[in-house]
């Protein structure tokens, strides 16, 4: 039998995983109102025994407790000098502290042979991460027994060690207190939010589904005293987080937070976008001007979904060029079972290259997606617009430049949008859409139809730098790079914190090295030159390695590639 004392985030999901794999459980809180809602909670199939109580000296029956208090030295010692008074001499207690001290809290307890840390840098999930700490007192019989309950309920032991776990979490904690502030100030909702973080970044969750996974009053607390200690602006917990705290609204964990929560612990609020008020025209042939990556890339994807697409580069070599890498990633998507044979066929007929923008003329939406370079894209608009037909929409890819920059050169800014789509442009999801103040509402429909026919998941964002999802994505990236300066800073160590402590897909830097250095410092003095704020400070590390030919990922240099 186990016990666990503290039904908060951690306690509840870790009461959870236990009672799915069998287990009986006792679970004790000292608030009446979480014990009944944990109550309401549907039982597992198949799942083990429940007992739920005020009464700490309860847990006497357990083999093992688990100490999953608010993180607050004073309450936690408290409950471990408890848990001495009803415990047998040869029970192990566990604590799930992410911060505190582990070795003054097992003197505290009196018992230090017999406890162990537990450390979740976010609450846990079924087969998800969790770190066993031990202190030099502890004995290889807690070890073992620890290690055996880990096994048993089915979670991943993992090393990810204090220091880059401290870390992990001011980089994690200062992005969600940014996307809380953004939401704050109405420049994006919350719904959009969540959707441009889960499927422009490949995260787990968004900000405000994770921040109501940790709890708010959790998350508070730790913004707090990350705040305290380093006296970094970045850590002053938003209002809207303070005051929902204020308003008991602590997230998943009692039902309300950014979102509400049926008795599943499934949000029932979830509001997608509006769709644009305008109709939509027909579009049948859609122009690429460009040949990199993303050029390509938006060519696959658009001849794929059956329309006919001309891409336009700089000369003729260029263009042979981009049909062949085209060709080729359809070849190796038809191997993985992404496209099939007819469909590639198909796609292959639909699509040509050319140099000569009159090709243009005929299609109803034309997407550059040029070099990141304000000069080199108005240029281009000023070209496009000039060459197409009055009712062709146009719309840009950028990632962090003026859309109403790029309009006004076009000569027809009505008729302008923002897509920024996401790389690799054939299988990610998202599509950033952006309209300036001069977009008709058919311009901003006719991008919506387009991308739902590409099966892609659109967000509205504001023309300003950066969007959505690079202006959250670029200070946590910055401050990453930003550790560096300390001398024991350590890049594999910190990617691996952020990886197992928060399920990310990738660390800061392996994601810096799949960005690009140079697309990443691009971009950052872009955002530097908008907003001038210390976070997106172009960072004098990537600057060098860019200068020393290090790009990342595509040329296997770069923070962590190698050659």
């Amino acid at each position: 039998m186990i016990g666990i004392v503290g039904l908060g985030s951690v306690g509840e999901a870790l009461l959870g995983i236990v009672r799915e794999t069998g287990h009986e459980v006792i679970g004790v809180d000292a608030d009446p109102a979480v014990l009944a809602r944990v109550r309401k909670r549907p039982s597992p199939t198949g799942s083990a025994g429940l007992h739920l109580t005020e009464e700490i000296a309860q847990v006497s029956r357990a083999d093992l407790v688990v100490e999953a208090v608010t993180e607050d030295e004073a309450l936690k010692t408290e409950v471990l000098h408890r848990l001495r008074t009803v415990c047998t001499d040869t029970t192990v207690v566990v604590s799930t502290t992410a911060a505190l001290p582990l070795t003054r809290l097992a003197v505290a307890s009196g018992r230090p042979g017999e406890m162990m840390g537990l450390r979740f840098l976010a609450p846990p999930l079924p087969g998800g991460p969790v770190e066993p700490v031990r202190t030099a007192m502890t004995s290889k019989n807690t070890v073992a027994t620890v290690d055996e309950l880990i096994a048993r309920i089915g979670l991943t032991s993992v090393t990810v060690g204090t220091g880059y776990g401290a870390d992990a979490t001011a980089l994690v904690y200062a992005y969600l207190n940014r996307a809380v502030a953004l939401y704050e100030r109405g420049e994006a909702s919350r719904d959009d939010i969540d959707s441009a973080m889960r499927l422009g970044c490949g995260l787990p969750n968004g900000p405000f589904e994770l921040l109501d996974r940790i709890g708010l009053d959790s998350a508070l607390s730790v913004l707090s005293d990350l705040w305290a200690r380093t006296g970094d602006n970045s850590f002053a917990p938003a209002s809207a987080l303070v005051r929902l705290v204020r308003e008991d609204r602590l997230g998943r964990k009692c039902g309300r937070g950014f979102y509400t929560y049926d008795d599943l612990g499934k949000p029932v609020d979830i509001r997608p976008s509006a769709p644009p008020p305008g109709e939509a025209a027909c579009v049948r042939r859609i122009g690429v001007v460009g040949s990199g990556t993303m050029a390509d890339g938006i060519a696959e994807a658009t001849s794929v979904a059956g329309f006919s697409t001309v891409l336009v580069a700089r000369d003729a070599e260029k263009s042979f060029d981009a049909l062949e890498r085209i060709g080729k990633s359809l070849v190796r998507n038809v191997l993985r079972g992404k496209v099939a044979p007819r469909a590639k066929a198909a796609a292959l007929e639909l699509l040509v290259g050319t140099h000569d923008f009159a090709a243009l003329r005929e299609c109803d939406l034309v997407i550059e997606a040029v070099a990141e370079s304000l000069d080199v894209k108005r240029a281009v608009f000023a070209r496009i617009g000039a060459v197409c037909a009055p009712g062709t929409l146009l719309a840009t890819t950028t990632s962090s430049l003026s859309v109403t920059a790029c309009a006004e050169a076009s000569g027809r800014p009505s008729q302008v949008v923002g897509m920024h789509f996401f790389n690799p442009a054939p299988v990610m999801r998202l599509v950033e859409l952006v309209r300036t103040q001069a977009t008709s509402d058919e311009a901003a429909a006719t991008a919506q139809a387009v991308c739902e026919r590409l099966g892609k998941t659109t967000v509205d964002s504001r023309d300003r730098a950066g969007f959505i999802v690079n202006y959250l994505l670029f200070p946590y990236l910055g401050r990453a790079l930003a550790l560096l300066d300390r001398y024991d800073a350590d890049i594999e160590g910190i990617d691996t914190a952020v990886e197992r402590g928060f399920g990310y897909p990738m660390g800061p830097f392996a994601l810096l090295d799949a960005i690009g250095l140079d697309v990443s410092l691009n971009i950052q003095q872009e955002l530097y030159k908008a907003f001038g704020e210390p976070d997106f400070v172009p960072s004098p590390v990537l600057e060098q390695l860019v200068a020393g030919g290090r790009l990342g990922r595509k040329n296997r240099k770069g923070l962590r590639a190698t050659g």
